[in-house]
């Protein structure tokens, strides 16, 4: 039996995240065009509760976590921020800007990380954990900045709205993974008292939860108006296949993805956890060849292969 060493645990768990991200995607992108993106944000955070408040009471025998009054405060801080106000963010750019502007953008996560991980948890990366990094968000960014192919949909809004949207929805990733990590206990708390992450993401996944209830009302009272002014949005294929595929993508991405998230935050330095958790613009690559019939253009391969090489840097040990 093939035993992964414990200094390794958390860099692990980044890679599983980039991969639960990347069918997430998918998952949600065919979900979308079915019932909507903002049904599939709240289907997917409601699942994401039921299916940790399940795994916790078969755990540890309870549905509530033990937890102190601070790590309660700031992992709700950290749902709040990054899974409520950072993917909505995120969401609103994509729309204004296109993906793979607002994805470029998003490859400063790690570089924010790593500031926020030195200036709140006094975590620093020797240098060559910081070659990797900068290999991988290198890498990922060549590869976000490829122009699109022919056909691919022409993004409408205010690019400058779509830029600082997608700078807040970084910063808000980053600082959400902070967060998380000092909720967990870590700065503060010695190792034997700090908290399970699975515990810890069913906390953050119930204020996610809280922060969705405006959003859906808001949509909701939308709808209504659009309802009584007799306009109706039609949607490609059947609610029951996109709530399907909604629950499959809530079951790789808010469960499992962001459960692995926090193990990576709780084993790894913050900027190397959040870098081993940004890839899915390269995990996608295969995906969209193969799904999509898109073409992969050697300036896509050789982006991967950077960022590849940059991953294989943050598993050398510490000398």
């Amino acid at each position: 039996m093939l035993v992964l060493p414990e200094a390794y645990i958390g860099h692990a768990a980044g890679l599983a995240t980039s991969v639960l991200w990347t069918f997430t995607s998918l998952f949600f992108t065919a979900a979308s065009r079915r019932i909507g993106p903002t049904a599939v944000n709240a289907t997917r955070i409601g699942m994401a509760v039921v299916l940790l408040g399940v795994t916790h009471r078969i755990w540890a025998g309870s549905w509530v976590p033990e937890a102190s009054g601070r790590q309660v405060t700031l992992l709700a801080l950290s749902g709040l921020l990054g899974l409520s106000l950072g993917d909505q963010a995120l969401l609103t750019a994509f729309v204004a800007i296109g993906p793979r502007l607002a994805m470029l953008i998003m490859t400063t996560a790690p570089l924010l990380a790593a500031l926020f991980g030195w200036l709140a948890l006094d975590e620093m990366l020797s240098p060559l954990a910081w070659i990797g990094v900068t290999a991988t968000v290198g890498g990922v960014a060549w590869v976000v900045l490829e122009r699109p192919h022919p056909g691919a949909p022409t993004p409408h809004g205010h690019r400058a709205r779509g830029l600082l949207l997608a700078f807040v929805a970084a910063t808000c990733q980053a600082g959400g993974y902070l967060l998380s990590k000092a909720g967990l206990g870590h700065g503060w708390l010695p190792e034997t008292e700090q908290m399970n992450p699975q515990a810890a993401t069913l906390v953050r996944m119930v204020f996610a939860a809280c922060g969705m209830v405006p959003v859906v009302y808001i949509h909701w009272l939308r709808g209504r108006a659009r309802r009584a002014a007799g306009l109706r949005t039609t949607r490609a294929g059947s609610r029951r296949t996109g709530t399907l595929l909604a629950f499959g993508g809530s079951l790789v991405g808010p469960y499992l993805g962001v459960w692995m998230s926090l193990v990576a935050a709780h084993h790894a330095p913050l900027a190397v956890a959040q870098t081993l958790c940004s890839l899915p613009p390269i995990f996608v690559l295969p995906f969209a060849r193969l799904v999509y019939r898109e073409p992969i253009s050697l300036r896509a391969v050789l982006g991967a292969l950077v960022a590849v090489g940059g991953v294989t840097l943050l598993f050398v040990p510490k000398a």
